[in-house]
């Protein structure tokens, strides 16, 4: 009997440890964006892959260095932009309407992506959840706006 009324209590400790640890989370990748060249490279070696990004005009070019969990877009020599797979209670693959469940009212909804504007940071971030033609989350970025 015991161990019935135990059950509930661990839950109600337990969900806002793991609440906690998603924040703590989403609150260092954010402190990513803005990071130099080889600040990245001390925190997370050499990258898997690297590889150009272009933009629609050539001054939006990218090196885009890719690890296992994340890709940073490189401009300069700073980290301007990162691709993430999770993000504010959002992962890839999630449909459209968990992400705007998630965000909640804080998210401008775009049609195939939404917005969303950051506080915390250095620097001031926007965080975009990008959607494919089945309504699934296809890519979240954690980016400067002003770059």
């Amino acid at each position: 009997m015991k161990r019935v009324l135990l059950l509930p209590l661990a839950l109600f400790v337990a969900f806002p440890l793991l609440s906690q640890e998603q924040a703590v989370k989403t609150d260092e990748r954010l402190s990513l964006v803005g990071m130099r060249l080889a600040e990245l490279i001390e925190r997370y070696g050499p990258p898997k892959t690297v590889y150009a990004a272009r933009g629609n005009e050539l001054w939006q070019d990218d090196v885009v260095f890719r690890y296992d969990k994340e890709d940073f877009f490189i401009f300069g020599d700073r980290v301007w932009q990162v691709r993430v797979a999770s993000a504010y209670g959002v992962s890839v693959n999630d449909p459209k309407q968990a992400a705007l469940l998630a965000l909640g009212d804080k998210a401008q909804n775009m049609g195939d992506y939404l917005l969303m504007q950051l506080s915390g940071g250095d620097w001031q971030l926007t965080l975009r959840v990008n959607f494919n033609n089945a309504g699934l989350v296809s890519a979240i970025y954690i980016y400067r706006p002003d770059y």
